[in-house]
């Protein structure tokens, strides 16, 4: 077999960007996607048999969604035309309708797809349709939310993954031996950990750093040269939404140090650290509630002393708050009272409110009947008027259901008394 300068550094000019130079030529040489590419995966079988199909390549920056599409295209035999989203428009797609039918038939590539409004996408269907146009749209984005359903109907979703350590190590050596570069163990393992899955982002480091060093790259010379690189963090995509579900469902699942992990992840890729106080306020209604109420106002202080210190020192009270949400007693009964509120109040008529309940200002409304019949509840025995309803009539609805965790435990008690003491004193409404 050949070495891998041979395979991978004689068809492109050195002046060419390295991950451009080591771009896959053959699906053999590409790195990673086993699940897709492995045997009997769907991306082999289309390259295999030649029967390319519509597909959508979902995956974060830097796993080869590009490289697949012009392999898988190739191996079809068909006409490749490439839109940018970015930069095109419809335009560009009537463009490439025109250049299809010369061909009578092409697969078209659209890179970051997502970026194209709905009626961009709706430009596509009826080519896809009448079969003149195979379609492959690369994003980075969810495609539930980002491609409209009808074009989502008509392609396949293939989710690509970033790569692994060892996969990034590959191409590590692979780009390494192109440039002649030589790096001691813990400086590529550093660099392969800043990539974070990312293999253009690794090759474009290992070539920056490479060039700038003479002799053999240490720890030392990788942090002068790239100084310190975040890891990848999407503020607003997948990325950003699956690290805080990640942090919420840990401290809904009662692991502090799960939460403390994917808290400071966020941190660290940048995150807002006010966006995480106010999605710990959610927390502290939604997952704790009245289980614990001090949880509410100990996310609040946590807030309000992050403004004060702004970051790195109000970081450290944010994470007291992360701790003591992941190990209060956990109660969503308030949340779940909410929405059923809610959902019964959508669904049912704008019914009058009792006149023992209304408010009677005047002489006049006295006289109507407003407020006859209230019961002060202060005046009452142990502050509770037995019997008495506060619901509309015709209604009887429970939506608040105490769970017997924390404080919970003891309002469900006190509950179940004050519902038996109106059982047995209430009568009908006249």
């Amino acid at each position: 077999m050949s070495s891998t300068a041979d395979l991978f550094g004689a068809a492109a000019p050195p002046q060419q960007p390295l991950a451009e130079r080591l771009r896959p030529r053959t699906l053999a040489e590409v790195v990673g996607q086993p699940h897709l590419l492995g045997e009997g995966k769907p991306l082999r079988v289309a390259a295999e048999s030649g029967q390319l199909h519509s597909m959508i390549l979902w995956g974060p920056p830097g796993v080869g969604k590009t490289t697949l599409a012009r392999l898988l295209v190739s191996s079809s035999g068909l006409p490749f035309i490439a839109i940018s989203a970015v930069l095109g428009g419809v335009k560009d797609i009537r463009e490439a309708v025109e250049q299809a039918r010369v061909h009578g038939r092409a697969a078209v590539f659209v890179d970051e797809v997502h970026r194209f409004n709905k009626a961009q996408q709706d430009a596509f269907l009826p080519h896809v349709e009448s079969g003149l146009f195979v379609f492959i749209g690369a994003t980075t984005e969810n495609p539930s939310f980002e491609v409209n359903s009808a074009l989502l109907s008509r392609a396949s979703v293939h989710v690509l993954e970033p790569l692994q350590t060892a996969e990034l190590h590959e191409l590590f050596d692979r780009g390494c031996r192109v440039l002649h570069a030589q790096w001691t163990e813990e400086a590529a393992a550093q660099l392969i950990a800043y990539a974070d899955g990312d293999a253009r982002r690794m090759l474009g480091s290992l070539e920056t750093v490479s060039r700038a060093v003479q002799g053999v790259v240490g720890e030392e010379q990788l942090k002068q040269v790239l100084g310190k690189m975040l890891r990848r963090f999407d503020k607003g995509g997948d990325a950003f939404y699956d690290l805080i579900s990640a942090l919420h469902k840990s401290v809904r699942g009662s692991d502090p140090d799960a939460a403390l992990y994917w808290f400071v992840r966020m941190l660290d890729g940048g995150a807002d650290p006010r966006y995480l106080a106010r999605r710990l306020v959610r927390m502290a209604s939604e997952d704790i509630g009245l289980a614990d109420p001090r949880v509410l106002r100990m996310t609040l202080d946590a807030a309000e002393t992050y403004e004060r210190l702004g970051s790195p020192e109000g970081e450290l009270t944010l994470a007291q708050a992360v701790v003591y949400l992941a190990v209060a007693p956990k109660s969503n009964a308030v949340y779940l009272a909410y929405k059923a509120a809610r959902a019964f109040v959508e669904q049912d008529a704008s019914r009058p409110v009792p006149m023992e309940l209304r408010n009677a200002p005047t002489k006049l409304m006295k006289t109507l009947g407003m407020g006859q019949g209230y019961r002060y509840a202060h005046d009452e025995p142990e502050g509770f008027a037995a019997g008495a309803r506060y619901l509309p009539e015709g209604v009887e609805a429970r939506f608040y259901e105490p769970t017997e965790r924390g404080l919970e435990g003891k309002i469900a008690e006190k509950l179940e008394r004050l519902r038996e003491a109106n059982r047995a004193t209430r009568t009908p409404r006249s």
